[in-house]
């Protein structure tokens, strides 16, 4: 039972971290004279494991307004039929629990002390007793500043770490350490440190502990955005899907959750963590992906802007998570009052390592957050016509990098217009959840602080989102393989007007309808700054989506 994971943190977590091989130990948990099992069974029994358990069903259970909610939105999905590139895994929970640990870890990849576990089961108590709770996500409880590297992280790799191993670490540190004020000290012999092993799995503690502390990168988790991930737990971030709020945001589908393992979705303490009134974001890098933890491959968690089902997962740290992060390090305290401090735009902050630059959201570049980001891309601008983006990206040899390639586009309307952005095809064979080898972020919705929408399967062919600005920045990216995305834009009026928004002024893509179907308004359909093509799943489904003007509130219809 998965929930022995509160029972193991208890002997095997301390002070000291988890020493020798844990995979033997989590085997044996159970198993042999003197064994950690025996240990536990003193602490919690079998009985008592088993109320916590029915009682996290509890918590997850929909009210009857939630299933209607869920079904509608997973009758929107597009039906997209994912890869598995790697053997080992393509998730950190498909990685651990290959590697025989992920059945004995919290959430997946998280390892708790005594008191962290201790808290995990009176939060599950709170939400059953419908008890008050708070935001949280960064962990802060009674130990605060302490549990925090005030004085940097110290770290350092035992034996076992091969050079890709190294490389990985240290890029995945940088990308915490360049945009926060939080530094990283290859230190030994340092009192708190982290000790970076090749163990099974991936895995770390959250938050310091004290002392020496474990953080694993096994086989299979040699990549940068894993690495950040690891890293991220460390510095003393929970899984964003684990915040107080999250129920706003997503919906758990436990009908596709493997049996034992609904655990993974539980909230975390309410006194121990806070979200600082920072919003959720599906693009966090701390995010696990839309169906981990499934046993068929079907989603297990739905987003309520289900455009962003193929974002759950990302290997790119958000701007929101390094929002968080900085308030929770106070790094930015130094930038108040300061006369020299940037007038960012476009929702950047002053960077808390120069405060006469700014931090930007994702997208934008520049010492204001007014540029596009230099290399590869360009600035595009729209006219009423159709106008094609094609972008081929990446190595034709499949050679995987351990970070991306990433080209950076603007496209760009007059005033007072929105831009349409149509996605003619997307080429490649790894759709996995987050877009993690390759994909295409279009960044159209009305918080640009957020991460766009991704996208990165063929069946993601004539999507189309409408933007609620006259600029939207679009991102193509790759580590594995050859990507080729075409994309079709165009602008027209704005869109103004109640109850519902108006349709663009502009011509039809060519299409031909097929028998039995035809173009309809939908003028109660809410302006969201995005909108979708409904699917009929007919062998002609992509043609007839085609056919229809695409605007927010125009869909294929049956006649």
């Amino acid at each position: 039972m998965r929930l022995a994971l509160l029972a193991l943190l208890l002997v095997v977590c301390a002070n000291a971290g988890i020493l020798g091989n844990v995979r033997e130990k989590i085997k044996n948990i159970f198993t042999g004279e003197k064994s950690i099992g025996e240990k536990i069974k003193s602490l919690i029994k079998k009985k008592k494991m088993k109320k916590l358990t029915s009682k996290i069903k509890k918590t997850l259970e929909l009210t009857p307004q939630a299933i209607i909610s869920l079904k509608e939105r997973l009758s929107r999905l597009r039906p997209i039929k994912q890869k598995q590139v790697k053997d080992t895994g393509d998730s950190i929970d498909e990685i651990n629990e290959k590697s025989e640990v992920g059945t004995s870890l919290f959430q997946g990849d998280i390892i708790l002390t005594e008191r962290q576990a201790e808290e995990v089961e009176q939060d599950v108590k709170e939400e059953t007793a419908e008890g008050n709770r708070t935001k949280r996500q960064a962990f802060k409880d009674k130990r605060y500043p302490n549990t925090i590297w005030s004085n940097g992280v110290n770290y350092y790799f035992d034996y076992s770490a091969g050079a890709v191993l190294k490389s990985v670490f240290k890029k995945g540190a940088r990308e915490w350490e360049k945009d926060t004020c939080i530094n990283f000290i290859e230190d030994r012999s340092a009192k708190d440190k982290i000790r970076v092993f090749a163990e099974s799995g991936c895995w770390s503690f959250v938050g310091k502990i004290g002392g020496s502390q474990d953080l694993s990168l096994g086989r299979g988790c040699e990549s940068v955005g894993t690495a950040a991930h690891e890293i991220g737990h460390a510095l003393g971030l929970y899984h964003t899907m684990s915040r107080h709020d999250r129920d706003n945001y997503i919906t758990i589908n436990t009908h596709n959750v493997k049996v034992d393992w609904l655990d993974q979705f539980t909230k975390q303490t309410p006194q121990t963590n806070e979200n600082y009134g920072i919003t959720y974001d599906y693009g966090s890098i701390m995010h696990y992906g839309g169906t981990s933890s499934s046993f068929n491959k079907k989603p297990t968690m739905v987003p309520f802007d289900t455009m962003h089902q193929e974002t759950l997962g990302s290997p790119f740290m958000s701007f929101y998570d390094l929002l968080v992060l900085n308030t929770h390090y106070n790094c930015f305290d130094k930038c108040k009052g300061n006369p020299r401090a940037a007038n960012c735009e476009n929702g950047g902050v002053p960077h808390p390592r120069d405060c006469s630059k700014c931090l930007c959201p994702g997208g934008y570049g520049g010492k204001l957050c007014n540029e596009r980001l230099l290399g590869c891309g360009e600035v595009l601008k729209a006219t009423k016509e159709y106008t094609g983006l094609s972008k081929t990206i990446g190595n034709p040899n499949l050679d995987e990098r351990e970070d991306f390639e990433i080209c950076h586009y603007w496209i760009e309307s007059p005033p007072n217009t929105q831009i349409e952005v149509m996605i003619d095809s997307i080429s490649g064979n790894f759709a996995v959840d987050g877009c993690k080898y390759f994909g295409v972020e279009i960044k159209s919705q009305k918080d640009q602080k957020a991460t766009g929408y991704r996208f990165c399967a063929y069946e993601d062919a004539d999507v189309t989102l409408l933007s609620s600005a006259n600029r939207v920045p679009v991102m193509i990216y790759s580590r594995e393989g050859q990507t080729d995305v075409k994309l079709q834009y165009r602008y027209g009026d704005l869109l103004v007007g109640k109850p519902g928004p108006k349709p663009m002024k502009t011509t039809k893509r060519p299409g031909v309808l097929p028998k039995g179907f035809r173009c309809a308004d939908k003028p109660t359909l809410v302006n969201t700054g995005f909108f979708y093509i409904l699917f009929i799943t007919t062998n002609n489904a992509v043609t007839a989506a085609g056919s229809c003007v695409l605007t927010t509130g125009m869909f294929l219809m049956r006649t």
